[in-house]
């Protein structure tokens, strides 16, 4: 395994200060400048900006950050809204219980921090949802503290300019690597001015140049300390031995409508499948599903197409069946009838409001 920060030329990694300022420099005139979380230091923005950001791209983040904004525009807002409000808006980003922690996130800051974010990473870190990277990212974009943040994307650039080959499968690993990380940040007095630049550049070079595969080695302002673009393999980094094996699973919905449009929605147990989130009464089977279903209205039942949801590392089949009731006096369980004004502003999973946007009158 290289040791971090043990080689290089003057002026490479191994000069403390040199990296950081290539990459703050470089974030001033090539860096993302325009992305609607950024030139704040509110932590409230930046705090909602990075968890929406977890596994979701910024495409698809901008129109909800809008109108979280929008309907949340503090922390004591979104503190103050149930938590169905909440997963309503989320509804559609995935990853659900980001949404969950974001909601308790609030009431926590709200309860136990007067209403403002506390300024260190450390604090920071014991919020729930809050992650180390997370913790980091915040503290240098809004308080300037010198903390490194290792996401995904900055853990690809670290590696390949260090050549760290260790295997980031392995706890110690990771452990070493976020130390070398924390001696590539801006050093000296400046340090603190320079943070938010030096991170947000961090973000922008794995975003932009040090891409996953085919990076943009020529455009990379760190190309002279790079180790893995010397050696002319940037993509063997970083180096994770484990990965997740994909799986699958069936699911049957019941799909009950009333003459008036109004469809019955269950809220799903915590923890479990869609926990939280308003859904179609699910089943493990068919003979489950059936045997829901009052007598009488089994001769109504009709099968839809089949089809496939898919998550990260999950593949869902989703089995819907549909019964169409003339009132709303049946019932199954504890869900409720919803009309077509109610169940688009409930937190739905992401199949089941476009399967209801399709078909159901709002």
């Amino acid at each position: 395994m290289t040791t971090p920060l043990d080689r290089g030329p003057s002026g490479a990694p191994g000069a403390p200060g040199a990296f950081a300022k290539r990459v703050v420099a470089w974030q001033a005139t090539h860096g993302r400048n325009d992305l609607p979380w950024q030139n704040t230091q509110d932590p409230y923005r930046v705090w909602l900006s990075e968890i929406m950001l977890q596994q979701t791209q910024v495409v698809t983040v901008r129109g909800y950050f809008a109108r979280f904004l929008e309907r949340f525009p503090d922390v004591s807002a979104l503190a103050s809204a149930s938590l169905d409000d909440v997963l309503g808006l989320w509804s559609g980003l995935g990853y659900y219980s980001r949404a969950r922690n974001l909601h308790r996130c609030a009431q926590h800051i709200m309860e136990r921090h007067g209403g403002a974010f506390p300024a260190t990473a450390e604090l920071l870190e014991t919020l729930p949802g809050i992650g180390r990277s997370t913790a980091a990212a915040i503290a240098s974009l809004c308080f300037g503290e010198r903390v490194a943040i290792l996401d995904a994307n900055v853990k690809r650039v670290v590696t390949r300019v260090l050549g760290f080959d260790a295997d980031l499968a392995q706890g110690a690993h990771v452990r070493a690597l976020w130390d070398a990380a924390t001696q590539l940040l801006p050093a000296g007095k400046a340090a603190p001015r320079a943070m938010a630049r030096y991170t947000q550049g961090m973000m922008d070079l794995g975003a932009t140049v040090c891409l996953p595969k085919k990076p943009d080695c020529a455009a990379c302002p760190v190309r002279v300390d790079c180790v893995a673009g010397a050696a002319g393999d940037p993509e063997r980094y970083p180096v994770r031995t484990r990965t997740l094996k994909r799986s699958s699973q069936s699911i049957w919905l019941l799909w009950a409508q009333c003459d008036d449009g109004a469809v019955w929605l269950d809220k799903r147990p915590t923890p479990g499948v869609w926990a939280g989130l308003h859904c179609l009464p699910l089943f493990d089977s068919e003979e489950a599903l059936k045997d829901a279903v009052p007598r009488p209205l089994r001769a109504k039942l009709c099968a839809l197409p089949v089809f496939t949801h898919v998550l990260t590392h999950k593949d869902l089949f989703l089995h819907t069946w549909r019964v169409d009731v003339a009132d709303r006096s049946t019932v199954w369980g504890a869900g409720r009838w919803l009309g077509g004004e109610e169940w688009p502003r409930m937190g739905l999973p992401a199949p089941i409001r476009k399967l209801l946007q399709v078909a159901v009158p709002t």
